[in-house]
């Protein structure tokens, strides 16, 4: 009984010290897992206050003041321009702009005076040049004359007409049913009465193959050049009268050249 009595007792004293081993091992654990949390903490807070010092270093660095920096490269008081300067400036703009608006106004009235020119001398006023020597001393060779269109015209006024695709020149002598007459010295009558020429220098019979006296037909005119020896007219049949269909118009002025300068 004793003896049993004592084994118990060790039994007792073995399981006493094996609980105390075991809470032993288990305080070491919860005290190493204590310095490992606090451990991490310290690492964490380390790596904080690192990121913390970063993030308060770099604005210090980057955050400086512009206008120092532009200060440094650019020189306010040098650089920009002066009241007078813009003043100057302006004024030269605006100086451009005129001559650009003088030159366009210019150019456009030119133009404008040019085309008004063009269409009255096609429809209204045809500028003709002379050609040949039918119409001297009236008109030479190279004069630059002013037709007004029309057929309002009466003898003795120089007009122009359409032939074979040309324009010649002459002098009205008679209209329709007017009866022509040429004697051989080359004076003309009309209705048996003596046709006064002042503009002529000498008259001529000229190349004349009509039948005289010769009337006038319905709607012609008959017409002679004023150098009559050689003008080609109404006196030759490869000419004939001149239908109003025919005639461009009146000529009325010499502009070229200048010494024959004014009005036929």
């Amino acid at each position: 009984m004793a003896k049993h009595m004592k084994h118990l007792a060790d039994s007792k004293k073995d399981a006493n010290k094996l609980f105390t081993l075991d809470s032993f091992i288990k305080t070491k654990e919860k005290k190493s897992r204590r310095y490992s949390d606090e451990s991490e903490f310290r690492n964490k807070s380390s790596n904080s206050s690192s990121l913390q010092e970063i993030n308060t270093e770099i604005p210090e660095e980057l955050n400086k003041p512009i206008i120092e920096n532009l200060s440094e490269s650019y020189d306010f008081q040098t650089d920009l321009p002066t009241v007078s300067q813009l003043e100057a400036e302006l004024e030269h703009e605006n100086t451009k702009m005129r001559k650009f608006v003088s030159t366009r106004n210019i150019v456009f009235m030119l133009i404008t005076v040019s085309a008004i020119a063009v269409l009255v001398a096609t429809l209204l006023m045809p500028v003709l040049q002379i050609y040949g020597s039918s119409m001297t001393p009236t008109l030479t060779e190279g004069n630059i004359v002013v037709t007004v269109k029309g057929n309002d015209f009466k003898q003795g006024d120089v007009i122009s007409f359409y032939y074979n695709n040309k324009i010649l020149v002459k002098r009205v002598i008679a209209f329709q049913g007017d009866w022509v007459n040429i004697d051989e010295e080359g004076n003309i009558f009309i209705n048996g009465q003596l046709l006064d020429e002042p503009y002529l220098t000498e008259k001529a019979f000229g190349e004349c193959d009509i039948e005289l006296p010769y009337q006038v037909p319905d709607g012609k005119v008959f017409v002679c050049g004023d150098h009559r020896a050689t003008s080609v007219d109404s006196r030759s049949s490869t000419i004939g009268c001149v239908s109003e269909e025919q005639v461009v118009g009146k000529i009325i002025f010499c502009v070229w050249p200048f010494n024959n300068f004014g009005t036929i």
